[in-house]
């Protein structure tokens, strides 16, 4: 009798609390499509993500706002309101009733925003540099379009406990809305990132200089969120190398060894690493294969979620050959709302039109077919 060998993409896995039945995870993904201007979830993203839910599958929320003054991104939703927190739980129902699973992930965007977003504040970071407002190549989405980031200045250190408890406050909403979890958003040159790499980073008090005090914001705010839920409902994602949002740090390699081997004390659902062959939602590094999930899987004792322009093939790889556990996809997820049956079958994938992705109307959103045979043959 002929055995036909289970994808490893096919098979169970548990994330701290989260029993999945397959490893096709849905990428945090940001849409633009929130109710403005109170960045409310509302039925278009009900029906985006109940597409999307699949039975035993995790999706991971798109960045989602821990309050008015973390705002950065026009459309994106927030966990800051009540409003927010019915609009959410409308969104779980959803995707509970088809047997899946949801984390939320909590963002603040730092200096990658907009006075126009933030209430009127002055967008916050951890050190005052000029030629990020400056650079006419970087831009933030707005009430008035795509146009360059307001000027920002460095955070206090009194105000830094007023950060955190921001994502204290959030992750209690998460909690209200039914989410299964919740994950920092720790990568893409956002607050938390700012902090980490020293290309954003010039402070000289405990928050700057060592590789110790700028992984220090990251491992309080982790430290709040498992407080509130406890370390199996959260995760963390890291984007070691990445340059979006004018990113960089003179040793990344030692940074984010230091950043994974101080989560082990946590022991948490999972590390989600981004790969720096990726900038935002570009491949930019074809061919190149998971290397930082390769380095930090020697370190890391936990569950590792790698993300960044995987292919089917190249995804049933890297967790056969232990470079990752689960796979995270983002563009493929869009095209295809039913990603993991298309995967486990072997059907062929709907290409995505990234012209799309940052619009406000359900054209490229949630009008993506499943797959049927019929169709297909045509």
């Amino acid at each position: 009798m002929t055995t036909t060998k289970q994808s490893a993409l096919s098979t169970p896995i548990q994330l701290g609390a989260t029993k999945l039945k397959h490893r096709v995870i849905m990428a945090p993904l940001t849409r633009s499509r929130s109710i403005q201007p109170n960045s409310v979830p509302g039925e278009l993203m009900a029906d985006y993500y109940s597409q999307r839910a699949s039975d035993g599958g995790l999706i991971i929320g798109e960045a989602t706002n821990i309050s008015l003054t973390s705002r950065g991104w026009l459309g994106s939703p927030g966990l800051y309101s009540d409003e927010q927190v019915q609009g959410w739980r409308k969104i779980l129902d959803r995707v509970h009733a088809k047997g899946g699973l949801m984390f939320a992930q909590l963002w603040h965007t730092g200096r990658a925003s907009h006075v126009s977003m933030t209430g009127g504040a002055t967008p916050v970071t951890a050190s005052v540099n000029p030629s990020y407002w400056e650079n006419p190549a970087q831009v933030v989405s707005t009430p008035d379009g795509w146009i360059q980031p307001s000027p920002h200045r460095a955070l206090e250190l009194s105000e830094i406990p007023l950060i955190l408890e921001d994502y204290r406050k959030a992750v209690e909403r998460a909690k209200q809305a039914g989410f299964d979890g919740v994950e920092l958003h720790g990568a893409n040159g956002y607050l938390i990132d700012q902090f980490l790499q020293d290309g954003s980073n010039q402070r000289t008090d405990q928050y700057g200089g060592s590789i110790e005090n700028r992984a220090r914001l990251l491992l309080e705010a982790v430290g709040v969120l498992v407080s509130v839920w406890g370390s199996e409902r959260v995760g963390v994602r890291v984007g070691p190398g990445g340059s979006f949002n004018a990113m960089f740090d003179s040793n990344p390699g030692p940074l984010f060894s230091y950043v994974a081997e101080q989560l082990n004390a946590f022991d948490l659902a999972y590390l989600h690493i981004i790969e720096p062959r990726v900038r935002g939602n570009t491949v930019i590094h074809e061919g190149q294969g998971p290397i930082a999930s390769e380095q930090l899987r020697k370190i890391f004792k936990g569950k590792i979620l790698a993300a960044g322009g995987f292919e089917p093939g190249t995804a049933e790889a890297a967790v056969e050959q232990g470079v990752a556990d689960a796979v995270v996809f983002g563009r493929y997820f869009i095209s295809n709302p039913d990603l993991p049956r298309r995967i486990q079958e072997g059907l062929p994938l709907a290409e995505y039109d990234r012209s799309t992705f940052y619009t406000f109307d359900e054209h490229g959103y949630n009008d993506y077919p499943a797959f049927v045979p019929e169709l297909a043959e045509k």
